[in-house]
């Protein structure tokens, strides 16, 4: 599936090199901080159906994808034993229902002693003779998947693991760039079928064709808003008739290379200039704020700085009025404004240890009244995370409005005039550097 993405990269193999050097130090640190000697990572296994025999879409674990580029090979085993070559149980089954991974190939077997296995109950063999010294990552829902290893994911070695990966490697930056030029042209697709006046349902086809993606591939179900519908965070029905009148397109989608994805989103204007004006200073703001991702920032700070800055946008729309520090408070900026500034991105969409305050796995709260901000943590260099500010007219939050302090500080009649184009969100995938940031996203629209 990912090729052709690959090979634009010649780089990548060299880069995985190191990368593996850098995971085979994090598991060091972290078997030796819980008393152990292996770590056992499972790949996972698909989930049946409630009252079916139908296998639901498989989701590998990400600790096992941070290993290796597999992301369709259930019941698959890493075995990791400091100062030695890392195993890879690699599940081929005798299989005539199913297509059945072929054989090992790529620029990531060199690093991996392969042992293939044709069913789960061989892969007893090739585990650490002593379970008592192993620990187990992963989603293990049979114990006869565990193999006797009874201490599995322990509190100690997955929090430093989790906190680590805040910080990414040149191979998985080389991987996401590639990820978000997946996803830039698919965008540009989906804006073509936009303008050319198709459904959401057909639109969202144009993209998958361009990413070469199927439904199951994608990181996260695509979000295609055509006008109110932009006002739902998460639509994703996907009407198959276009409406009579396209006024305005949100689209909140991503591709994956590797097991790593893109996040990124879009608004356009179909014809009227005043929503298109809102949406130039929704991205004026958005790169205002991107300007100021850099190594040391706190991100819940920025996510504040960013209420205050759209409470200006509000006021020069019409949608408000009142002072930056009144519309904050009085929570005007979080009704059109609800979700949170962004998060870290990698394997998952939204990556793990974005509260973490430290690899002892205590958490830092998001600040008060911002309950659904993902990122907490002060910036580190390398770590990659979205920019997605945005602004919605949501009738349900707007109307929990009336009757506060709020409600005088609300402009209705240019609320109306919003809603029938839903909303406006604009996301970029951003690296954070010592004094500077990289943005994946505009950089691959670039290309």
């Amino acid at each position: 599936m990912n090729s052709d993405y690959t090979d634009k990269n010649p780089a990548l193999g060299a880069l995985y090199a190191e990368h593996i050097e850098a995971l085979t130090a994090r598991h060091d640190h972290a078997l030796e901080q819980a008393g152990a000697s292996h770590a056992v990572i499972y790949s996972g296994n698909p989930k049946i159906a409630f009252l079916d025999d139908y296998q639901m879409p498989f989701k590998p674990n990400p600790h096992f994808i941070s290993w290796v580029p597999l992301a369709r090979l259930p019941f698959s085993y890493i075995v990791y034993t400091p100062g030695e070559t890392p195993i890879l149980i690699y599940c081929q089954p005798h299989d005539y229902w199913h297509v059945v991974p072929g054989a090992p190939d790529g620029f990531w077997t060199s690093e991996f002693d392969i042992r293939i296995v044709h069913s789960v109950d061989d892969v007893a063999a090739h585990l650490p003779a002593d379970r008592q010294k192993c620990i187990a990552i992963g989603e293990i829902d049979d114990d006869a998947l565990a193999f006797d290893i009874e201490r599995v994911n322990p509190t100690t070695a997955v929090s430093i693991l989790h906190y680590a990966r805040g910080a990414k490697t040149q191979y998985e930056l080389a991987t996401l760039r590639l990820a978000s030029q997946r996803g830039a042209s698919g965008h540009i697709a989906a804006e073509a079928a936009f303008r050319n006046g198709e459904s959401e349902f057909e639109i969202h086809r144009a993209y998958c064709k361009a990413v070469s993606h199927t439904d199951q591939e994608l990181p996260y179900g695509n979000i295609v808003a055509l006008n109110e519908h932009g006002a739902v965070l998460h639509y994703t029905d996907l009407d198959r008739r276009p409406p009579a009148d396209s006024r305005s397109f949100l689209i909140d989608a991503g591709a994956q290379v590797h097991g790593y994805a893109s996040d990124i989103t879009r608004t356009y204007a179909s014809s009227d200039e005043r929503f298109q004006a809102l949406i130039d200073r929704m991205e004026s703001m958005q790169q205002d704020i991107v300007s100021q991702v850099r190594a040391g920032v706190d991100y819940r700070e920025l996510h504040i700085a960013t209420h205050k800055m759209l409470a200006a946008v509000l006021v020069e729309a019409e949608l408000a009025t009142g002072n930056p520090d009144t519309l904050l408070e009085t929570g005007v900026t979080s009704a059109f404004f609800p979700h949170g500034l962004g998060h870290l991105l990698g394997i998952q969409v939204h990556d793990v240890g974005g509260f973490m305050e430290g690899e002892s796995g205590t958490t830092v709260d998001p600040p008060s009244g911002h309950p659904f901000l993902r990122l907490t943590r002060v910036l580190d260099e390398n770590m990659v995370l979205t920019i997605e500010p945005g602004l919605y007219a949501i009738d349900m939050l707007l109307e929990n409005l009336r009757g506060t302090p709020a409600e005088s500080h609300v402009n209705w009649a240019t609320v109306e005039w919003l809603r029938p184009f839903g909303g406006i969100r604009i996301e970029d995938n951003v690296r954070v550097l010592v004094n500077d940031r990289e943005n994946l996203t505009r950089d691959a629209f670039a290309l």
